[in-house]
């Protein structure tokens, strides 16, 4: 009788397992998620990465401007920690046509992929990431969903071999005409 509930358990636990989100998921949402419209201007975006156990490590503010290179999307970020580290990261993001996405970036190995369904996309890439005078390559499983008003959060789930070391959350905003000059296509006017 045990032997029987455990399997069955352990089947219960394997189908939980699989049945994960799906970027088709999100077929009938809007606003519609273009990341060459969205991240065109400047934008701002408030962070966090939280570990496994819960804990909150790092809080971080990014500055974003974005270009339109021959079709390539420049994405130049600047970030500053609460610990107040800076660093920076140039991204050259290229549209492949039916949603599908490919970048690369200095400590990015390899080649990011993503895909935009709705208002959402799912980005992944291995990451070489700098941790305690060492380097860790790391792999990014990222969800943006993209808000009215310029609002876009962003999950990443952060793994090594396969287990989780943590999570970063954040929201980015676009920056008004007042802020930043370019209100971008999909920016609203501020309102006083």
């Amino acid at each position: 009788m045990m032997r029987r509930l455990l399997f069955a358990m352990i089947g219960v636990f394997a189908l939980v397992g699989c049945s994960g989100m799906q970027i088709e998921d999100f077929a009938e949402t809007k606003p519609v998620f273009k990341p060459e419209e969205f991240f065109q201007g400047q934008s701002r975006a408030w962070g966090m990465f939280q570990d496994r156990f819960g804990n909150i490590r790092r809080q971080f503010v990014v500055d974003i401007n974005g270009t339109l290179q021959d079709d390539v999307l420049v994405l130049d970020e600047s970030f500053v920690y609460a610990d107040g580290e800076r660093a920076k990261r140039v991204w050259q993001i290229k549209s492949l046509g039916n949603g599908d996405y490919e970048g690369t970036a200095g400590d990015v190995v390899g080649t990011a992929r993503g895909r935009t369904v709705g208002n959402a996309m799912r980005w992944a890439y291995d990451l070489d990431l700098p941790i305690n005078g060492s380097t860790w390559r790391v792999h990014f499983d990222d969800w943006m969903l993209l808000q009215d008003d310029g609002v876009m959060l962003n999950k990443s789930t952060i793994t090594k071999f396969g287990i989780e070391l943590g999570q970063v959350f954040i929201s980015f905003r676009r920056l008004s005409a007042e802020l930043s000059g370019d209100a971008g296509p999909n920016a609203r006017k501020a309102t006083k």
